[in-house]
């Protein structure tokens, strides 16, 4: 086989990738080591930068998404179970949010890239990647039983942080920067209508977030244990701590019910730095991992695949220079969420050697976002992301 680009992995950063760049006019084939089932039920990310919406909607895929997406003007803010502060992201930033999962988004990818012929071969095993300091790299994998070779001009690595892109890289030309935090978020689903806005919260118990899917699908996480398994955790336990975190005009707002997904996600701020070796490029979590505080993982791939599209197309127009830059020009967005997500995480969650002070500097710092609408300009900045 022959391609112009081999992109490895199919879910939103891959997939997204291949239909930028068809719609460019650059063919290229995408190679899954899962089947396509297991990619669609993966369950991930649900709040979009406006920027992001923007992408999805240049590439033809506007419709279901404005159609089922649900806009957030604004974000609140919780401590002590009863200080709160509405942040008017519209008024303070100039444009909004949208809840629309990560699912739906992935849905949309794929019926999208069926619908422009893109190649996507799922289920792959051994896929390898070959000699991307030469000027004719190529791929291996097997697939249907069959050992297959993919020549292409570039590769692009957007097969997530336990793909076999990143390790493509020599770990002698590259820096890993990592914060692991000692602390886990417990989520559930259950099919209840959600609160009509974002809600995290600060509590000496620990972390809260109130987030929702749809209408009437609803995403709920408390701050626990990394020691702690699901097992720990009944449907009772979980509604008593989410409430016992709230304030009560906002505990009492919240329609509680089965869950029907339950699961414990360790946090974790990671980037490797270049994203790019010779003619490899790596996108979306195969270069960085942020915490999910600051819902930014999603966007930063999407933001990612947009600088990586536009550099590969204006190669093949003649003009490599923004490929040349594309690690550089990626990594100062990177940077940004992942700094706001790191900062967001320690100003809103519990710390197991934490000490009263810190509880209270913390809370703190939260009546200062409170008084000032310079600051509430900056979160606000952030939280719905900086422009590309």
């Amino acid at each position: 086989m022959k391609t112009q680009v081999a992109i490895i992995g199919a879910g939103p950063a891959g997939s997204l990738l291949s239909l930028l760049l068809k719609r460019r006019g650059v063919d290229s084939v995408v190679i899954e080591r899962q089947t396509k089932d297991y990619v669609l039920g993966r369950i991930r990310a649900g709040i979009l930068e406006w920027t992001s919406v923007e992408i999805l909607r240049a590439a033809g895929l506007g419709q279901r998404l404005d159609a089922e997406g649900h806009v957030h003007d604004s974000v609140k803010l919780a401590w002590r179970a009863k200080e709160m502060l509405s942040i008017d992201f519209e008024r303070l930033a100039g444009k909004p949010m949208m809840a629309y999962g990560q699912t739906k988004v992935q849905q949309d990818l794929y019926a999208a890239t069926e619908a422009e012929g893109v190649s996507i071969v799922f289920d792959a095993s051994d896929v390898a990647i070959h000699d991307v300091t030469s000027e004719s790299p190529w791929v291996t994998f097997t697939a249907n039983g069959e050992s297959v070779r993919l020549d292409c001009d570039y590769v692009a690595g957007c097969d997530g942080q336990h793909g076999i892109s990143r390790t493509a890289i020599p770990s002698s030309i590259t820096t890993e920067y990592e914060r692991a935090y000692p602390f886990g978020w417990l989520g559930i689903l259950s099919e209840t209508p959600p609160l009509p806005h974002l809600l995290y919260a600060n509590h000496e118990r620990g972390f809260a977030l109130c987030s929702e899917r749809n209408p009437m699908l609803s995403r709920y996480y408390v701050q626990c244990s990394l020691d702690d398994n699901v097992d720990d955790w009944s449907d009772d336990r979980f509604w008593s701590e989410l409430l016992t975190r709230l304030p009560k005009s906002e505990a009492d707002a919240i329609v509680t019910g089965p869950s029907i997904e339950k699961s414990i996600a360790p946090l974790r701020s990671y980037v490797l730095e270049p994203m790019q070796y010779g003619r490899l490029f790596l996108a979306g979590d195969a270069a960085h991992i942020v915490p999910p505080t600051g819902a930014k993982g999603l966007n930063l791939a999407i933001s990612d695949v947009h600088y990586l599209s536009e550099a590969f197309a204006a190669t093949y127009a003649g003009s490599p220079d923004k490929l040349d830059a594309y690690s550089t020009t990626a990594l100062a967005r990177v940077w940004g969420s992942v700094r706001f997500s790191w900062w967001l995480t320690v100003l809103l969650h519990r710390f197991p050697d934490q000490s009263p002070f810190e509880q209270r500097a913390r809370e703190q710092d939260l009546n200062y976002l409170a008084g000032s609408e310079a600051a509430q300009t900056s979160f606000a900045e952030q939280y719905v992301g900086l422009d590309l």
